[in-house]
């Protein structure tokens, strides 16, 4: 009866919405001047290396979007997926540094110390720089390598900069949110700063009080306009939506007025918008001659915000944790290069994958010696091959709050189920110490005015419990608890558990350095850790250690 219920269970509704031919939009997110439709490619026979567009949401949930069955309109990313592949099986991680690291390097968190919440605006840290990156790699083969967005993976040192880091422009934000209109960030009271860049200078230029989706999706098109279409490029666009503060230009919300709750209706003109931007950055493809010879790659960083709007209904939990709702993420390929277009793909893919199967597809080559976590992926995807992949190492983070009643006895002497953890082998699932908010919030959540978790589906766990199993195949909404009926599967878990963490890296997670404060730097947040006064700090360090050294010598003496 259990199997049974469970099988049942794995049945997701993909409710499709009707598709919008792209040149029926009116502009609006970013729209190029001019007919965008039926322009043919430029001159020239494209190379064999594709153009790869990557397109990371942030905190899109995943019932949001027309194709999981949203009330929320879709119609550019509905047309995409439907064009092309969806990921149906396809993970990301909690909150934003996380997933950005780990796309970046295809590395899992504890490979590089990384492995603890996000990197602050205070805080002397960044993506180690000893860490080679995907566009680095990238313009080793020839790509033009372009961001426009948040990047979110420290900026204390300029060697942290996106530009220091591979790409050859970059135009965005350093911080994890901001002001859409401003762009001004407070990470604490007088603790204020701009943030918009170009390159390495702040974008003062820039800052017309244009929404940060529509002043993206511009500079993007700015960038297709005026490279050469027979060279390839690498464009990664990291949007800013649908990101708290819930801020979207008026008329997003003509649709919308019917939800009553103050966030869902704001987050749903947020994403519309969204939307409405990618269909222009597509149009854009197809007029200056990218399309054709394309890979555009869309994902969510992580699962969407309940209380700022976001739905990952039916699954459970939200961004920041590791049930399904923080990360079981919207994903989809869409490419002219596709084999099986119009398919779904439900082999396990994760978003270290993307930095191997990109550099292959760019005829690359991937050092020996950089231990890499993704797989390629890219047979899985196009073909419907069976994934490379059998399991996937959510997070160990040693330093995270402990679970009260966790121990080594209660993981079979194998972990600590005291330290927050998932993993992933095959259908199993695993997590141990405190996983973060665990509701189910239905649609009917959002039907009032405010806030209302008396619709919540909740689970009332036994006390002292810090260890968790679930078939994900069978029951992706984690709703039937397997720990106590499965304890060898347990420990098989654990001890993979174990085996990963005798690889990890030590965590980076330094204090606030008062000198990141913006107003030591003329109002603007960015790199402020000058590499002469470490010079200078190591110099009276070498100093007094001499001095004591001789001294000790005449007491010697």
């Amino acid at each position: 009866m259990v199997a049974a219920v469970l099988a049942g269970l794995s049945l997701l509704s993909l409710l499709t919405c009707g598709y919008l031919a792209w040149g029926s939009r009116r502009g609006g997110a970013g729209e190029a001047p001019g007919n965008l439709l039926g322009e043919e490619p430029a001159a020239g026979a494209p190379r064999s290396q594709p153009h790869i567009i990557f397109i990371l949401a942030d905190d899109q949930g995943f019932r949001d979007v027309g194709y999981h069955g949203s009330e929320i309109r879709t119609p550019t990313l509905d047309k995409l997926a439907a064009e092309g592949v969806k990921l149906e099986n396809y993970y990301v991680q909690p909150m934003c540094t996380p997933s950005r690291s780990q796309l970046i390097t295809g590395k899992y968190q504890i490979h590089t110390g990384l492995q603890h919440s996000i990197i602050r605006p205070t805080q002397p840290n960044c993506l180690p720089l000893d860490n080679v990156t995907l566009p680095q790699k990238l313009k080793e083969v020839g790509y033009s390598t372009h961001m426009v967005g948040k990047w979110h993976l420290g900026f204390y040192r300029r060697e942290c900069m996106p530009t220091q880091r591979g790409f050859d422009s970059f135009f965005g934000s350093l911080l994890g949110s901001g002001d859409y209109y401003t762009h001004f960030k407070c990470d604490s009271p007088g603790i204020c700063g701009y943030d918009l860049y170009e390159n390495d200078n702040a974008a003062w230029d820039h800052d017309n009080g244009i929404y940060s989706t529509q002043m993206y999706t511009q500079k993007v098109q700015q960038i297709l306009a005026s490279h050469d279409p027979r060279k390839p490029i690498f464009l990664y666009i990291a949007y800013q939506a649908v990101h708290s503060p819930l801020q979207a230009p008026g008329r997003y919300f003509e649709h919308y007025r019917s939800i009553n709750n103050i966030n869902r209706r704001r987050y749903a003109a947020m994403l519309a918008c969204l939307d409405e931007a990618i269909n222009n950055v597509t149009l854009a493809l197809r007029k200056y001659g990218y399309y054709e010879n394309s890979i555009i790659i869309y994902s969510s960083d992580n699962g969407g915000q309940p209380m700022a709007g976001g739905s990952n209904w039916p699954l459970r939990g939200s961004k920041g944790t590791y049930w399904e709702g923080g990360i079981r993420a919207v994903g989809f390929v869409h490419s002219p290069l596709l084999k099986n277009k119009g398919s779904v793909c439900k082999e396990l893919v994760h978003i270290t994958d993307w930095f191997p199967t990109l550099i292959t597809l760019a005829e690359g080559q991937i050092d020996e010696d950089i231990q890499l976590d993704g797989y390629d992926v890219w047979e899985t995807i196009s073909e419907g091959r069976r994934s490379p992949r059998v399991d996937i190492l959510h997070n160990i983070d040693p330093i995270y709050t402990k679970a009260k009643n966790g121990s080594w006895a209660a993981g079979y002497g194998i972990w600590n189920t005291a330290i927050q953890s998932a993993i992933r082998v095959n259908h199993w699932k695993l997590l141990t110490g405190n996983p973060g908010y665990s509701d189910w919030v239905p649609p009917q959540a959002f039907s009032n005015a405010g806030p209302n978790r008396w619709h919540n589906e909740r689970v009332s766990w036994s006390a002292g419990k810090t260890v968790w199993l679930f078939n994900i195949t069978a029951d992706p909404y984690e709703r039937v608890d397997l720990s106590a009926r499965h304890p060898e599967v347990v420990k098989q878990l654990l001890r993979r558990l174990s085996q990963f963490n005798k690889t990890a890296v030590p965590v980076r997670y330094p204090p606030k350095d008062p000198r990141s404060n913006p107003k030591l730097n003329g109002g603007v947040w960015g790199p402020w850790f000058k590499e002469d006064e470490k010079k200078k700090k190591s110099d009276k360090s070498k100093g007094a250690n001499k001095q004591k050294k001789s001294k000790n010598k005449k007491k010697a003496n």
